[in-house]
Protein backbone atom coordinates (compact mmCIF):
# COMPACT_ATOMS: atom_id res chain seq x y z
CA UNK A 1 0.00 0.00 0.00
CA UNK A 2 1.27 3.44 -0.91
CA UNK A 3 0.63 6.76 0.76
CA UNK A 4 -2.16 8.94 -0.60
CA UNK A 5 -0.98 10.91 -3.62
CA UNK A 6 2.03 8.68 -4.38
CA UNK A 7 2.21 6.43 -7.40
CA UNK A 8 2.09 2.70 -6.97
CA UNK A 9 4.44 0.60 -9.14
CA UNK A 10 1.48 -1.71 -9.79
CA UNK A 11 -1.33 0.76 -10.47
CA UNK A 12 -2.72 4.25 -9.92
CA UNK A 13 -2.13 6.25 -6.76
CA UNK A 14 -4.15 5.30 -3.74
CA UNK A 15 -7.05 7.63 -2.99
CA UNK A 16 -8.80 8.26 0.31
CA UNK A 17 -12.25 6.75 0.57
CA UNK A 18 -13.60 3.45 -0.70
CA UNK A 19 -13.51 2.66 -4.40
CA UNK A 20 -16.99 2.11 -5.84
CA UNK A 21 -17.73 0.41 -9.15
CA UNK A 22 -21.11 0.99 -10.75
CA UNK A 23 -21.78 -2.06 -12.92
CA UNK A 24 -24.60 -2.25 -15.47
CA UNK A 25 -25.46 -3.22 -19.02
CA UNK A 26 -25.50 0.44 -20.02
CA UNK A 27 -29.26 0.98 -20.06
CA UNK A 28 -29.75 4.47 -18.66
CA UNK A 29 -32.71 3.72 -16.40
CA UNK A 30 -30.98 0.71 -14.85
CA UNK A 31 -27.58 2.32 -14.56
CA UNK A 32 -28.97 5.47 -12.96
CA UNK A 33 -30.16 3.46 -9.97
CA UNK A 34 -26.64 2.27 -9.21
CA UNK A 35 -25.21 5.72 -9.94
CA UNK A 36 -27.69 7.27 -7.50
CA UNK A 37 -26.42 5.02 -4.72
CA UNK A 38 -22.79 5.77 -5.59
CA UNK A 39 -23.44 9.52 -5.57
CA UNK A 40 -25.24 9.35 -2.25
CA UNK A 41 -22.34 7.33 -0.85
CA UNK A 42 -19.92 10.06 -1.96
CA UNK A 43 -21.89 12.83 -0.23
CA UNK A 44 -19.43 14.70 2.06
CA UNK A 45 -20.86 13.60 5.41
CA UNK A 46 -20.73 9.93 4.41
CA UNK A 47 -17.37 10.24 2.69
CA UNK A 48 -15.92 11.69 5.89
CA UNK A 49 -16.85 8.54 7.81
CA UNK A 50 -14.97 6.41 5.27
CA UNK A 51 -11.93 8.60 4.73
CA UNK A 52 -9.65 6.09 6.44
CA UNK A 53 -10.24 3.58 3.64
CA UNK A 54 -7.71 3.89 0.83
CA UNK A 55 -7.91 2.24 -2.56
CA UNK A 56 -6.16 2.13 -5.91
CA UNK A 57 -9.24 0.66 -7.62
CA UNK A 58 -11.19 3.89 -8.18
CA UNK A 59 -12.93 4.23 -11.54
CA UNK A 60 -14.72 7.45 -12.50
CA UNK A 61 -16.95 5.81 -15.11
CA UNK A 62 -19.47 2.98 -14.84
CA UNK A 63 -18.39 -0.51 -15.81
CA UNK A 64 -20.74 -1.39 -18.65
CA UNK A 65 -21.00 -5.10 -19.42
CA UNK A 66 -22.96 -6.31 -22.43
CA UNK A 67 -22.76 -10.11 -22.49
CA UNK A 68 -23.96 -12.06 -25.49
CA UNK A 69 -24.29 -15.57 -26.77
CA UNK A 70 -26.48 -18.46 -25.62
CA UNK A 71 -25.70 -17.97 -21.92
CA UNK A 72 -27.87 -14.86 -21.76
CA UNK A 73 -30.92 -17.05 -22.39
CA UNK A 74 -30.30 -18.89 -19.12
CA UNK A 75 -31.24 -17.69 -15.64
CA UNK A 76 -28.42 -15.39 -14.46
CA UNK A 77 -27.32 -17.81 -11.74
CA UNK A 78 -26.79 -20.63 -14.24
CA UNK A 79 -24.30 -19.19 -16.69
CA UNK A 80 -21.51 -21.81 -16.97
CA UNK A 81 -18.79 -19.32 -18.00
CA UNK A 82 -19.89 -15.70 -17.54
CA UNK A 83 -16.57 -14.20 -18.59
CA UNK A 84 -16.75 -15.91 -21.98
CA UNK A 85 -20.02 -14.11 -22.72
CA UNK A 86 -18.22 -10.74 -22.79
CA UNK A 87 -16.29 -9.09 -25.61
CA UNK A 88 -12.55 -9.09 -24.94
CA UNK A 89 -12.42 -5.40 -24.10
CA UNK A 90 -15.11 -5.84 -21.45
CA UNK A 91 -13.45 -8.92 -19.99
CA UNK A 92 -10.39 -6.73 -19.51
CA UNK A 93 -12.42 -4.41 -17.28
CA UNK A 94 -12.97 -7.18 -14.75
CA UNK A 95 -9.50 -7.39 -13.28
CA UNK A 96 -7.78 -6.44 -10.03
CA UNK A 97 -7.44 -4.25 -8.14
CA UNK A 98 -11.00 -4.98 -7.09
CA UNK A 99 -13.27 -2.28 -5.63
CA UNK A 100 -14.27 -1.86 -2.03
CA UNK A 101 -17.90 -1.60 -3.15
CA UNK A 102 -19.48 -3.17 -6.23
CA UNK A 103 -22.98 -1.87 -7.07
CA UNK A 104 -24.60 -4.06 -9.71
CA UNK A 105 -27.82 -3.16 -11.48
CA UNK A 106 -29.76 -5.08 -14.07
CA UNK A 107 -30.25 -8.75 -14.81
CA UNK A 108 -27.10 -9.13 -16.92
CA UNK A 109 -24.87 -7.79 -14.17
CA UNK A 110 -25.94 -10.60 -11.82
CA UNK A 111 -23.58 -13.37 -13.06
CA UNK A 112 -20.63 -11.06 -12.46
CA UNK A 113 -21.94 -9.72 -9.15
CA UNK A 114 -22.14 -13.34 -7.99
CA UNK A 115 -18.46 -13.91 -8.85
CA UNK A 116 -16.75 -10.74 -7.64
CA UNK A 117 -16.63 -11.85 -4.03
CA UNK A 118 -14.59 -14.89 -5.06
CA UNK A 119 -12.39 -12.80 -7.34
CA UNK A 120 -11.67 -10.31 -4.56
CA UNK A 121 -11.03 -12.94 -1.89
CA UNK A 122 -14.13 -11.77 -0.04
CA UNK A 123 -12.92 -8.18 0.26
CA UNK A 124 -15.46 -6.49 -2.02
CA UNK A 125 -18.82 -5.48 -0.54
CA UNK A 126 -21.29 -6.69 -3.17
CA UNK A 127 -24.47 -4.65 -3.53
CA UNK A 128 -27.22 -5.51 -6.02
CA UNK A 129 -30.14 -3.23 -6.81
CA UNK A 130 -33.66 -4.42 -7.66
CA UNK A 131 -34.82 -8.00 -7.12
CA UNK A 132 -32.18 -10.38 -8.55
CA UNK A 133 -34.67 -13.29 -8.56
CA UNK A 134 -31.84 -15.70 -7.71
CA UNK A 135 -30.34 -17.02 -4.50
CA UNK A 136 -29.44 -13.93 -2.45
CA UNK A 137 -26.55 -15.50 -0.53
CA UNK A 138 -23.75 -14.29 -2.87
CA UNK A 139 -24.70 -10.65 -2.24
CA UNK A 140 -23.79 -8.68 0.87
CA UNK A 141 -26.71 -6.32 0.34
CA UNK A 142 -29.74 -6.43 -1.94
CA UNK A 143 -31.69 -3.18 -2.38
CA UNK A 144 -35.04 -4.00 -4.03
CA UNK A 145 -38.08 -1.74 -4.29
CA UNK A 146 -40.48 -2.19 -1.42
CA UNK A 147 -43.28 -3.08 -3.83
CA UNK A 148 -41.44 -6.31 -4.74
CA UNK A 149 -42.02 -7.45 -1.14
CA UNK A 150 -38.65 -9.24 -1.06
CA UNK A 151 -37.35 -10.24 2.38
CA UNK A 152 -34.15 -11.73 3.75
CA UNK A 153 -31.31 -11.05 6.20
CA UNK A 154 -29.30 -9.16 3.56
CA UNK A 155 -32.30 -7.36 2.01
CA UNK A 156 -32.79 -3.61 2.46
CA UNK A 157 -36.04 -2.64 0.70
CA UNK A 158 -36.64 0.97 -0.30
CA UNK A 159 -39.68 2.83 -1.58
CA UNK A 160 -39.33 2.83 -5.35
CA UNK A 161 -35.99 3.02 -7.17
CA UNK A 162 -33.06 4.88 -5.59
CA UNK A 163 -33.12 8.57 -6.55
CA UNK A 164 -30.44 11.13 -5.76
CA UNK A 165 -30.00 14.77 -6.69
CA UNK A 166 -26.84 16.54 -5.51
CA UNK A 167 -27.46 19.99 -4.07
CA UNK A 168 -24.85 21.51 -6.38
CA UNK A 169 -26.67 20.11 -9.42
CA UNK A 170 -29.99 21.46 -8.16
CA UNK A 171 -28.54 24.91 -7.58
CA UNK A 172 -26.95 24.92 -11.04
CA UNK A 173 -30.23 23.92 -12.69
CA UNK A 174 -32.16 26.58 -10.83
CA UNK A 175 -29.63 29.23 -11.85
CA UNK A 176 -29.68 28.14 -15.49
CA UNK A 177 -33.47 28.18 -15.67
CA UNK A 178 -34.14 31.06 -13.28
CA UNK A 179 -36.71 32.45 -15.74
CA UNK A 180 -39.11 29.67 -14.72
CA UNK A 181 -40.07 31.50 -11.53
CA UNK A 182 -40.75 34.82 -13.24
CA UNK A 183 -44.47 34.02 -13.28
CA UNK A 184 -46.66 34.13 -10.21
CA UNK A 185 -49.00 31.30 -11.21
CA UNK A 186 -49.13 27.91 -9.55
CA UNK A 187 -46.47 25.81 -11.32
CA UNK A 188 -47.19 22.19 -12.19
CA UNK A 189 -44.66 19.69 -13.53
CA UNK A 190 -46.36 17.30 -15.94
CA UNK A 191 -44.29 14.13 -16.48
CA UNK A 192 -45.78 11.98 -19.23
CA UNK A 193 -44.71 8.39 -19.79
CA UNK A 194 -46.38 6.15 -22.32
CA UNK A 195 -46.77 2.59 -23.45
CA UNK A 196 -44.89 -0.14 -21.58
CA UNK A 197 -45.24 -3.83 -20.78
CA UNK A 198 -47.89 -3.02 -18.20
CA UNK A 199 -49.55 0.21 -19.36
CA UNK A 200 -50.82 1.80 -22.55
CA UNK A 201 -51.19 5.41 -23.68
CA UNK A 202 -53.79 4.95 -26.42
CA UNK A 203 -55.56 7.67 -28.39
CA UNK A 204 -58.46 7.87 -25.94
CA UNK A 205 -56.11 8.30 -23.00
CA UNK A 206 -54.11 10.94 -24.85
CA UNK A 207 -57.30 12.88 -25.52
CA UNK A 208 -58.25 12.68 -21.85
CA UNK A 209 -54.83 13.92 -20.72
CA UNK A 210 -54.97 16.72 -23.30
CA UNK A 211 -58.40 17.85 -22.09
CA UNK A 212 -57.32 17.64 -18.44
CA UNK A 213 -54.29 19.87 -19.11
CA UNK A 214 -56.44 22.39 -20.98
CA UNK A 215 -58.77 22.65 -17.99
CA UNK A 216 -55.88 23.15 -15.59
CA UNK A 217 -54.45 25.91 -17.79
CA UNK A 218 -57.86 27.61 -17.83
CA UNK A 219 -57.75 27.65 -14.02
CA UNK A 220 -54.49 29.57 -14.13
CA UNK A 221 -52.04 26.72 -13.58
CA UNK A 222 -48.74 27.17 -15.42
CA UNK A 223 -47.71 23.83 -16.94
CA UNK A 224 -44.19 22.48 -17.42
CA UNK A 225 -44.60 19.43 -19.65
CA UNK A 226 -42.06 16.68 -20.33
CA UNK A 227 -42.43 13.48 -22.33
CA UNK A 228 -40.42 10.27 -22.25
CA UNK A 229 -39.02 7.79 -24.75
CA UNK A 230 -42.15 5.68 -24.28
CA UNK A 231 -44.56 8.48 -25.18
CA UNK A 232 -46.11 7.59 -28.58
CA UNK A 233 -44.98 9.83 -31.43
CA UNK A 234 -48.51 11.02 -32.17
CA UNK A 235 -48.98 11.94 -28.52
CA UNK A 236 -45.74 13.91 -28.47
CA UNK A 237 -46.95 15.94 -31.43
CA UNK A 238 -50.30 16.65 -29.76
CA UNK A 239 -48.77 17.62 -26.42
CA UNK A 240 -46.26 19.91 -28.12
CA UNK A 241 -49.08 21.64 -30.02
CA UNK A 242 -51.10 21.91 -26.82
CA UNK A 243 -48.19 23.51 -24.98
CA UNK A 244 -47.82 26.11 -27.70
CA UNK A 245 -51.57 26.82 -27.63
CA UNK A 246 -51.85 27.31 -23.86
CA UNK A 247 -48.46 28.91 -23.26
CA UNK A 248 -46.94 25.94 -21.41
CA UNK A 249 -43.24 25.08 -21.27
CA UNK A 250 -42.54 21.88 -23.21
CA UNK A 251 -39.40 19.74 -23.37
CA UNK A 252 -38.79 16.64 -25.45
CA UNK A 253 -35.20 16.56 -26.75
CA UNK A 254 -32.08 18.71 -26.66
CA UNK A 255 -32.10 19.02 -30.44
CA UNK A 256 -35.60 20.47 -30.54
CA UNK A 257 -35.92 22.22 -27.21
CA UNK A 258 -32.45 23.04 -25.91
CA UNK A 259 -30.93 22.10 -22.55
CA UNK A 260 -32.97 19.77 -20.37
CA UNK A 261 -34.85 21.70 -17.65
CA UNK A 262 -36.17 18.59 -15.87
CA UNK A 263 -34.18 19.06 -12.65
CA UNK A 264 -35.23 22.71 -12.53
CA UNK A 265 -38.84 21.68 -13.14
CA UNK A 266 -38.63 19.17 -10.28
CA UNK A 267 -37.09 21.52 -7.76
CA UNK A 268 -39.06 24.67 -8.65
CA UNK A 269 -42.59 23.37 -9.28
CA UNK A 270 -45.39 23.57 -6.71
CA UNK A 271 -46.73 20.10 -7.50
CA UNK A 272 -46.33 17.26 -9.98
CA UNK A 273 -48.74 15.39 -12.25
CA UNK A 274 -47.19 12.07 -13.31
CA UNK A 275 -48.49 9.16 -15.35
CA UNK A 276 -48.60 5.93 -13.39
CA UNK A 277 -46.28 3.86 -15.59
CA UNK A 278 -42.82 4.98 -14.42
CA UNK A 279 -41.41 4.33 -10.97
CA UNK A 280 -38.55 6.75 -11.62
CA UNK A 281 -40.82 9.59 -12.70
CA UNK A 282 -43.06 9.03 -9.68
CA UNK A 283 -40.19 9.05 -7.19
CA UNK A 284 -38.29 12.03 -8.60
CA UNK A 285 -40.73 14.67 -7.24
CA UNK A 286 -40.80 12.86 -3.90
CA UNK A 287 -37.12 13.77 -3.40
CA UNK A 288 -38.27 17.39 -3.24
CA UNK A 289 -41.46 16.61 -1.26
CA UNK A 290 -43.68 17.85 -4.07
CA UNK A 291 -47.35 16.75 -3.97
CA UNK A 292 -47.61 13.97 -6.57
CA UNK A 293 -50.83 13.49 -8.52
CA UNK A 294 -50.87 10.10 -10.25
CA UNK A 295 -52.51 10.12 -13.68
CA UNK A 296 -54.04 6.86 -14.83
CA UNK A 297 -53.21 5.10 -18.08
CA UNK A 298 -54.80 1.95 -19.44
CA UNK A 299 -53.51 -1.25 -17.87
CA UNK A 300 -52.06 -2.14 -14.50
CA UNK A 301 -49.81 -4.59 -12.70
CA UNK A 302 -49.71 -5.82 -9.11
CA UNK A 303 -46.19 -4.37 -8.65
CA UNK A 304 -47.20 -0.91 -9.82
CA UNK A 305 -50.42 -1.10 -7.83
CA UNK A 306 -48.33 -1.71 -4.71
CA UNK A 307 -45.94 1.14 -5.58
CA UNK A 308 -48.82 3.56 -6.02
CA UNK A 309 -50.31 2.50 -2.70
CA UNK A 310 -46.94 2.76 -0.94
CA UNK A 311 -46.61 6.36 -2.16
CA UNK A 312 -50.16 7.13 -1.08
CA UNK A 313 -49.57 5.55 2.34
CA UNK A 314 -46.47 7.71 2.81
CA UNK A 315 -48.53 10.83 2.10
CA UNK A 316 -46.61 11.60 -1.08
CA UNK A 317 -49.24 10.90 -3.72
CA UNK A 318 -52.93 10.95 -4.56
CA UNK A 319 -54.83 9.88 -7.65
CA UNK A 320 -55.56 12.69 -10.09
CA UNK A 321 -59.25 13.46 -10.31
CA UNK A 322 -59.09 16.63 -12.37
CA UNK A 323 -57.92 19.10 -9.73
CA UNK A 324 -54.52 19.86 -8.23
CA UNK A 325 -54.18 19.98 -4.46
CA UNK A 326 -51.42 21.16 -2.13
CA UNK A 327 -50.17 19.21 0.88
CA UNK A 328 -46.89 18.53 2.63
CA UNK A 329 -44.90 15.43 3.61
CA UNK A 330 -41.28 14.66 4.48
CA UNK A 331 -39.08 14.25 1.40
CA UNK A 332 -38.52 10.65 0.33
CA UNK A 333 -34.79 10.11 -0.12
CA UNK A 334 -34.33 6.38 -0.12
CA UNK A 335 -30.96 6.40 -1.87
CA UNK A 336 -29.57 8.25 1.14
CA UNK A 337 -31.04 5.71 3.53
CA UNK A 338 -29.58 2.85 1.47
CA UNK A 339 -26.21 4.62 1.30
CA UNK A 340 -26.24 4.86 5.11
CA UNK A 341 -26.67 1.09 5.23
CA UNK A 342 -23.69 0.60 2.90
CA UNK A 343 -21.62 2.88 5.15
CA UNK A 344 -22.67 0.83 8.18
CA UNK A 345 -21.61 -2.42 6.52
CA UNK A 346 -18.29 -0.94 5.38
CA UNK A 347 -17.49 0.39 8.85
CA UNK A 348 -18.31 -2.97 10.40
CA UNK A 349 -15.76 -4.56 8.07
CA UNK A 350 -13.19 -1.80 8.15
CA UNK A 351 -13.54 0.35 11.26
CA UNK A 352 -11.44 3.52 11.51
CA UNK A 353 -8.13 3.13 13.37
CA UNK A 354 -8.12 3.85 17.06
Amino acid sequence: MTAHGQSSPHGPAEIQGPSVWVVSDGRAGIENQARALARALAEPARAAKLRHIRSDAHRPDPVRLQPGGPQVLLPPDRWPAPMMSLPAEQRALLAPPWPDVWIGSGRRSIPFSRMVKEWSGGETLVVQTQNPRVDLAPFDLVIPPLHDRLTGPNVFPILGPPTYFASADVEAAQARFHDLVAHAEFKLLVSLGGTSKTHSMNAERVAWIEQSLKQLAKRGVRLWITVSRRTPAAARTRFRALAEHIGARFWETVDRDGPNPYLAFLSMCDAALVTEDSANMLLDPAWFAKPIHIMRLDGSSPRFDRLHQDLIDRGAARWFEGLIDEWSYPPIREAERAADEIVRLLLRRRPPPG
